[in-house]
């Protein structure tokens, strides 16, 4: 399948476990699955608004294992965005990200105009943390990119981070929402509004 030219690609990176899969699978699906199934790569599509037009949101979400470095390597060189996942369950996992940063800095040079969000997953599992949110933010800040803690498995902050990321880009608008194309139910829940509907 031909690359399109007006494709906006984001790359999922973490190591495996972190809930990378969850999140895209979250986003995209509107699913979630307790079982972990690694993955080698996986792409998601969806359509959304850029500079006033349609596009296509192409989502990457890579292998959690070192395995692949070139596939890495390629995924970091034709991303426009980036999303760092760590589980705040494991500090190993903030720890594995480091490399991965050094990489698309080192392959696209000049990171400050690239969106890239550092994203705490698992927060639903407080219980279970050994990264503050502090640690995370600090992080960001080191790294001068944005920051999230999310749960998939709740549905918590995971539209945010991508309409988030997509704020973060500067050099083209892009958005969820698509521009001026309301859906039916949107319309229909506008006509309704200070209306009361007997049911």
């Amino acid at each position: 399948m031909p690359e399109q030219s007006n494709d906006y690609r984001v790359v999922v990176f973490g190591a495996g476990g972190v809930g990378k899969s969850s999140l895209v699978l979250r986003f995209v699906k509107g699913t979630f699955r307790e079982s972990y199934i690694p993955t080698v790569e996986d792409t998601y599509r969806q359509v959304i608004s850029c500079d006033k037009s349609i596009c296509t949101l192409q989502i990457t979400d890579t292998t959690g294992s070192h395995q692949f470095p070139a596939m890495q390597r390629l995924s970091i060189s034709k991303g426009h965005a980036f999303i760092l996942v760590y589980s705040i369950t494991s500090r190993q996992s903030l720890e594995e990200l480091k490399p991965i940063f050094d990489q698309v800095c080192q392959i696209k040079g000049d990171v400050e105009n690239i969106p890239i969000m550092l994203v705490g997953n698992k927060c639903d599992e407080s219980q279970n943390r050994e990264v503050e949110t502090s640690d995370g933010e600090a992080m960001s800040r080191k790294w001068k990119c944005a920051f999230m803690e999310t749960s998939a498995k709740t549905n918590h902050n995971v539209k945010e981070l991508f309409q988030e990321l997509l704020n973060l880009e500067k050099r083209r608008t892009v958005s969820l929402q698509i521009d001026g194309k309301k859906n039916k139910q949107q319309k229909r829940a506008e006509k309704l509004k200070g209306k009361c509907v007997v049911m």
